[in-house]
């Protein structure tokens, strides 16, 4: 048994230790948004916050996760969180999902990289192409990506 602090909440997840955080979320709680891709930390669509850091939940066990705050997709564009908030509303205006499978590790990754910079700071397209790196979409809205990242750090600056 194991003690996971998700999206402010205490739940106890009967499931062996070592079981990825992702099928927690997915199988035990019900928590559907974060998505599987490749099951070795390379495509970014199970990226969640730990702690505030983006990671990857497939391949990081729910040990590492006890005693420390989890935050999915469902926290951050739900309107309580005003950085998520930001970064979902530029996803809608600047069209970005396509297929739409990436899109929550997309959106963890960005929300998780504008919090890290110093407020009100703009980041350079190069930043962006940085901090996003880690997440693939095969459809190819990196443009649009960038686009809304850009757009929603205006918006919160």
């Amino acid at each position: 048994m194991s003690t996971l602090n998700v999206n402010g909440q205490a739940h106890t997840v009967d499931a062996d230790p070592a079981t990825p955080i992702l099928w927690a979320l997915r199988d035990h709680l019900g928590l559907t948004g974060t998505k599987f891709g490749c099951g070795a930390a390379l495509c970014g669509a199970c990226t969640v916050h730990l702690d505030g850091q983006a990671i990857r939940s497939c391949v990081t066990p729910i040990s590492v996760a006890e005693g420390k705050r989890l935050t999915t997709i469902e926290a951050t564009t739900d309107g309580s969180d005003r950085v998520g908030a930001a970064v979902h509303a530029a996803w809608v205006k600047h069209d970005v999902a396509q297929c739409g499978y990436c899109q929550s590790g997309q959106i963890m990754s960005a929300t998780a990289f504008l919090k890290s910079l110093p407020q009100g700071r703009q980041p350079t397209p190069a930043e962006i192409d940085t901090a996003m790196a880690g997440n693939i979409c095969r459809c190819g809205t990196y443009a649009r990506i960038r686009a809304a990242v850009a757009d929603a750090a205006r918006a919160l600056a």
